[in-house]
């Protein structure tokens, strides 16, 4: 009997999706589709399912592999080898090396902390981007803004560049909220409203609540995530490992106990580790994230603002700044009671900060923002002359 190494990477991409070692893993039509050219030249087909140190691990047709990531722009932050990519590898190199990354359909991207402001990809090729917020602690709701804010800008900006440099036009990832350790709300009437804040803030989303520990709502999320790639983000102590335990029936990923006196965890995942789920899916689990800044987010943010948006429309002045400007829909909206004047705090908040981050990267951004602060100048310079000029 022949080994399964002597399949040649062509005959492996022309058998059938579903009959194809990498099914489990999300492999399609489309991917094959797109690997054609690498299979003629003798490459395997693979997924990323954890990156360790300028190393990564594939899953290919003939097992997993250890290879080198050097090859792929490492100067590139938005091309780094990442969980979740699909690469192609050179089945014969030794060591072995990933030689490209296929074009990604979605990425999560947040900005990193240095002041180079460069974007750093998270998990990519997923379909579901799940929230995961624990009910041991009270919500932070602008934080939870931000990360749908990512998740709906999901399939935009530099994450997704092919190879011959356009960017990606695939849908965005579908975000979930989950709210875990609904067991420690025994509360119907709280638990309620709960659920009921957190979708004031997500128009659209799915919000679950689930009990690792009683098996509550585990169902219904098993049956979103069997569908495609999801992958868990959160704090530390949100309950993402635990969660992927129950899932995978067997625990995979360590978990540790929350503190009591803040229920807040420690980094049990320290990297973002890709598993196939035994009821179908696959499940990207992430270390706990600590800071979550937007990068090239403002279709997000216009779409979990969609309310905002929607009564800007109706402004006097189509650059309204919702501040001072006389028939401004938004300021009667917060008047009248139906916009919460923290809706619209956070919406400025997110808005300055993608602003702020764009600029960076773009000089003619940079020079629009520069006249633009010249002309507030100018306007408040010649409104307190104006004044001195009353009072003399």
């Amino acid at each position: 009997m022949s080994s399964p190494f002597s399949v040649s990477s062509s005959a492996l991409s022309s058998q059938a999706p579903s009959a194809h070692p990498l099914a489990p893993y999300g492999w399609d039509d489309a991917w094959a589709d797109t690997f054609a050219p690498y299979a003629e030249q003798g490459l395997l087909p693979g997924r990323v399912v954890r990156v360790d140190r300028g190393q990564c691990d594939v899953v290919t047709p003939h097992g997993t592999l250890r290879a080198d990531t050097a090859f792929v722009v490492p100067r590139d932050p938005m091309r780094i080898v990442c969980t979740g990519d699909w690469v192609a590898v050179d089945p014969d190199g030794d060591p072995q090396f990933v030689r490209t990354l296929l074009p990604r359909r979605t990425a999560f991207v947040r900005s990193t902390s240095s002041q180079r402001s460069e974007g750093q990809v998270l998990a990519t090729n997923v379909d579901h981007i799940v929230i995961c917020l624990s009910l041991a602690v009270d919500f932070d709701l602008g934080r939870v803004e931000r990360f749908l804010a990512l998740a709906m800008s999901s399939s935009s900006g530099d994450a997704l560049l092919r190879d011959d440099g356009r960017a990606g036009d695939g849908a965005a990832a579908e975000p979930v909220v989950v709210l875990t350790k609904s067991d420690l709300v025994p509360d119907t009437a709280t638990l309620a409203y709960l659920v009921q804040d957190i979708e004031g803030i997500a128009p659209g989303v799915q919000v679950l609540t689930v009990s690792s520990a009683t098996g509550e709502g585990i169902d219904v999320f098993s049956a979103i995530v069997s569908g495609g790639t999801s992958v868990l983000l959160g704090a530390s102590g949100a309950g993402k490992s635990t969660l992927a335990n129950t899932l995978l029936g067997r625990d995979v990923m360590e978990v540790q106990a929350a503190r009591d006196v803040d229920g807040k965890g420690r980094h049990t995942t320290t990297t973002r580790n890709l598993l196939v789920l035994p009821s179908g899916g696959v499940l990207i689990d992430t270390p706990g994230l600590r800071g979550v800044g937007l990068w090239d987010a403002a279709s997000g943010v216009g779409q979990v603002f969609s309310e905002i948006e929607e009564l800007a429309g109706r402004c006097r002045f189509h650059d309204c700044g919702h501040e001072t400007e006389p028939g401004c829909a938004v300021l009667a909206a917060i008047e009248d009671g139906s916009l919460h004047e923290r809706r619209l705090d956070s919406f400025r908040k997110l808005m300055r900060e993608n602003r702020r981050i764009e600029a960076k990267t773009d000089a003619r951004l940079r020079s629009e923002m520069l006249r633009d602060w010249k002309r507030r100048g100018a306007e408040g310079r010649a409104g307190m002359d104006a004044k001195r000029g009353r009072l003399r």
